[in-house]
């Protein structure tokens, strides 16, 4: 009996597009969606749910916790809506998809805005990656950093290393 109701495992699940489904079907109602974005969240062990009252919805995931894209304007967000202010860490991996992680917690950046970002991509030189730099990158040898010009994200300096994960 409410308040003291069980954790919910298996129903809500997060697409590596960003889509909240529950058992399998896409939320179509933008209610639901944004309610379950300002109620998600994650406890220490690192676990990711949307918290409904005193119940927890633990929330399988397709790729990552978050889903990061370009808004209208250009800059950075969750799929939540969140802007994260700051960029911790970039990854790319052998897939050539792209993972940040903000302070808002990891995530996949949407296979949509891919492209994007692959703009943003220089060499250790600050020059645009071009098809010999990244096969050094690729092979171990050289360095990728992503710009943050115009993504309203801070960063120890005007880019961010972009490393290499499996």
């Amino acid at each position: 009996k409410w308040p003291n109701v069980p954790a919910v495992h298996g129903w809500l699940e997060l697409t590596a597009r960003g889509e909240w489904r529950i058992r399998g079907e896409p939320i179509e109602n933008a209610l639901i969606r944004d309610f379950i974005a300002r109620n998600y969240t994650h406890d220490a062990e690192g676990n990711w749910f949307f918290q409904n009252g005193p119940q927890r919805v633990f929330v399988s995931l397709e790729a990552t916790p978050l889903i990061y894209r370009l808004d209208g304007s250009g800059c950075l967000r969750a799929h939540t809506g969140a802007h994260p202010r700051e960029l911790r860490g970039a990854f790319a991996d052998a897939e050539g998809r792209l993972l940040l992680v903000t302070e808002l917690g990891p995530g996949l950046v949407e296979s949509s805005d891919t492209a994007a970002f692959a703009e943003r991509m220089v060499d250790g030189r600050g020059q645009a990656l071009d098809e010999h730099s990244l096969g050094r990158w690729m092979t171990g040898d050289g360095a990728v950093f992503l710009k943050l010009d115009g993504l309203e994200v801070t960063h120890d300096g005007p880019a961010v290393p972009v490393e290499r994960v499996r």
